[in-house]
C-alpha cells in the first residue's frame, strides 16, 4: 500500500509542552533516520520529503520526518526562542532513540551539522543537501559577500505575503526545472499550507532581524571534529545557498564526500528524488 500523508502522520508532546507533528515509515526496530526540512513558508516534513520517506524506509530504515516547532502542524515558536538542537534531542528521547542518522536540507542541514558538533554520541551518519551555515561562516568566494542571496530574498518576500504568486516565485527559484516543478497545484498547495498557520509566518518575519530561521549558529571551529560518516549533496544550480558552502564542509569534515548535481537547484531530494534516495540508502547501508 502506498504511503500517504494521513497514514504516515504521527503526533507527540515534548516535555516542554510543545506539540510536534511528524511522519513515520518503516520497521520500528530498523536503524532510525531523521529527515529535517528547510525553512521556507509552507515547509513541512511531508512537503519536503514525501518522495523520500517511503523509499528510504523500504531500504531497511525507520524514517522519521518531523515538522520542527515553528513550521507545519507543530506548535508556533518565536524565532528568538527557537532551539532546534534541544527540540531534536527531546524528539529522539520521546521516541526512545539513542542514536540516529540525520538528513537535512538547508536549515535542516544546519541543524544536523550543529547537532553533530554538540552531540556526537547521538548521531550515526550526517547527510546534508543545500547546506546552510549562516553568513560569514565561509569565505563567500562565489556567493554575495554581503546581504542575502537572490533566493533568500524570495523566501523572505513569500513569508511576508504567502500568495500563490509569491509561492510560484519561491518554487521556481528553489528548482532548476521550474516548468516541471512550479506547477499551479504545488504553488497553490504551498500557499494554502503557509496561510493556514499565519502565526508561523508572523514569527519568522519578526525574527528576521534576530537571525531567523537560525538564531543560534553552529560553531565553525567545531566542524573539523565531526567524525561520523558524512554525505554532502548540493545542486550546482542552487540560487538560494551556493555550493561553496558544501565545498567548505567537504574540505573540513574528515570522513566526508561530496556529490555535486548538475541541473539541480536547492531541492535535490525533490528534483532528483530517485538518485537522492539511492545515494542515501547506499551511503547509510555501507558506511
Amino acid at each position: 500500500m502506498a504511503l500517504t500523508q494521513e497514514s504516515a502522520s504521527r503526533d507527540l508532546t515534548l516535555p516542554s509542552g510543545t506539540h510536534l507533528r511528524y511522519y513515520e515509515a518503516g520497521d520500528a526496530s530498523a536503524p532510525p533516520v531523521v529527515l529535517l526540512h528547510g525553512s521556507g513558508p509552507g515547509a513541512t516534513g511531508w512537503s519536503n520529503f514525501s518522495g523520500n520517506i517511503g523509499v528510504i524506509a523500504q531500504g531497511g530504515f525507520r524514517v522519521l520526518a518531523p515538522d520542527m516547532p515553528g513550521w507545519g502542524d507543530s506548535d508556533a515558536v518565536a524565532a528568538t526562542d527557537m532551539d532546534h538542537d534541544a527540540d531534536l534531542i527531546a524528539f529522539l528521547d520521546a521516541l526512545g532513540i539513542e542514536k540516529a542518522a540525520l538528513v537535512g536540507n538547508s536549515m535542516g542541514a544546519h541543524t544536523a551539522i550543529r547537532f553533530a558538533t554538540l552531540h556526537p554520541e547521538r548521531i550515526s551518519h550526517l547527510v546534508t543537501m543545500g547546506a546552510s551555515l549562516g553568513r560569514g561562516l565561509t569565505k563567500n568566494l562565489f556567493q554575495p559577500a554581503d546581504g542575502p542571496s537572490e533566493g533568500l530574498k524570495v523566501i523572505a518576500r513569500a513569508y511576508r505575503d504567502a500568495s500563490p504568486e509569491n509561492m510560484k516565485a519561491l518554487v521556481e527559484i528553489m528548482t532548476f526545472d521550474k516548468e516541471r516543478f512550479a506547477t499551479p497545484e504545488l504553488t497553490q498547495a504551498r500557499s494554502a499550507a503557509a496561510l493556514a498557520r499565519p502565526e508561523h509566518l508572523r514569527n519568522y518575519v519578526e525574527g528576521l532581524p534576530h537571525g531567523a530561521p537560525i538564531p543560534v549558529k553552529v560553531d565553525r571551529d567545531l566542524i573539523p571534529d565531526i567524525q561520523v560518516p558524512t554525505l554532502i549533496v548540493h545542486g550546482r544550480d542552487d540560487r538560494v545557498l551556493h555550493y561553496e558552502v558544501s565545498l567548505w564542509l567537504t574540505a573540513n569534515i574528515p570522513n566526508s564526500r561530496l556529490v555535486l548535481l548538475n541541473r539541480c537547484g536547492h531541492w535535490a531530494m525533490i528534483e532528483h528524488a530517485d538518485e537522492f534516495n539511492r545515494l542515501v540508502v547506499d551511503f547509510l547501508s555501507h558506511n
